[in-house]
């Protein structure tokens, strides 16, 4: 038996192998090696939101709870894990850090979901896994006998979805099919949604995507890549749910959407897109804002939460909360 060479699979930051004859492997490691950072002002434990396929999400709250904790109860903050709808986890140290950074931060419980992953699960599998956690909440509200440990500190009233690459194409397709208001998932409220660097796509090339540098943290091989691995068989990243403006997209002009914060590193590769995409829901008269961070490449917050770009974005997200709060 020959042995293997690296032209015979298709690699995903060390952790994916998929082999021309359809076989995957997966690692058991996250592809960061980076230690979970303990955090005694966290709280924190998993619940099984979607029994059928196995999905669980990671939740987070405050140790202590502010002096008003008696009359106004925590934000809910959805963060949804990137990864090319290919690989990450709710478990990685690199989600796992931030959402404790998240929880602390912001002052919110935190609800870390995780998704169904490509190739095995290809798309519309992540997106519906998404709005299933939504359900989820809505379960807890409504429930005759709820997880205490959550309903006690958390306003359902006041949630916000914010996905990081492909967990903020997630976010994007959840504002699009919940609507403003979220009225199907009542009593739970959406205030708004932050998409950090989405991951969006298209038969047709941006800028910063054809002329970015092969060294990026996300290069073009590896959105490349990604795609041909999570892109429903069959179809191209111009699919509605990778294409938020392509040809057979749903128009967004009367799609009444929540407010929408979308933040991108300015040596991002995905920058154009996510750019034209803020631009284009701004000139259709949603309440769309625009961040740019001069510099930074692809998921430079999570990947080091305590440097000072990170801090800066800490603080828009704290106050685009405050502001879609009331």
């Amino acid at each position: 038996m020959s042995e293997t060479t690296p032209t015979d699979f298709e690699d995903c930051r060390g952790v994916l192998r998929v082999y021309k004859d359809g076989t995957i492997w997966r690692s058991s490691q996250p592809s960061f090696n980076v230690p979970i950072t303990p955090n005694a002002a966290v709280e924190w434990k998993d619940s099984v939101f979607d029994p059928t396929n196995n999905l669980q999400l990671r939740l987070y709250k405050p140790t202590s709870l502010p002096t008003t904790a008696a009359t106004t109860k925590l934000p809910i903050f959805y963060y949804i894990h990137g990864g090319g709808f290919c690989i990450g986890s709710r478990t990685w140290p690199n989600c796992q850090n931030y959402c404790f950074k998240l929880a602390t931060e912001l002052q919110a419980v935190v609800i870390a979901p995780d998704y169904r992953l490509a190739p095995e699960d290809r798309l519309p599998a992540a997106i519906e896994d998404g709005y299933t956690a939504l359900k989820w909440l809505q379960g807890q509200a409504l429930a005759e006998e709820p997880d205490t440990w959550l309903t006690d500190v958390a306003d359902f009233g006041n949630v916000f979805i914010s996905g990081d690459s492909a967990g903020g194409n997630i976010a994007h397709n959840l504002a699009v099919r919940v609507g403003a208001g979220s009225v199907e998932l009542g009593p739970v409220v959406v205030k708004g949604y932050v998409l950090l660097a989405p991951f969006f796509g298209g038969t047709v090339l941006f800028e910063s995507e054809a002329n970015g540098p092969v060294d990026a943290f996300l290069n073009l091989e590896l959105i490349d890549r990604f795609w041909r691995l999570s892109v429903p068989v069959g179809d191209t990243t111009d699919h509605p749910l990778i294409n938020p403006f392509g040809p057979s997209s749903k128009d967004l002009e009367p799609v009444a959407l929540d407010p929408v914060l979308v933040v991108v590193g300015g040596s991002d590769l995905l920058k154009d897109r996510a750019k034209v995409y803020a631009e284009k829901l701004t000139e259709m008269g949603k309440k769309i804002e625009y961040v740019e961070f001069e510099g930074q490449q692809h998921g430079f917050f999570t990947i080091d939460p305590e440097a000072e770009p990170a801090k800066k974005l800490m603080g828009v997200i704290k106050r685009f909360i405050a502001e879609n709060s009331s």
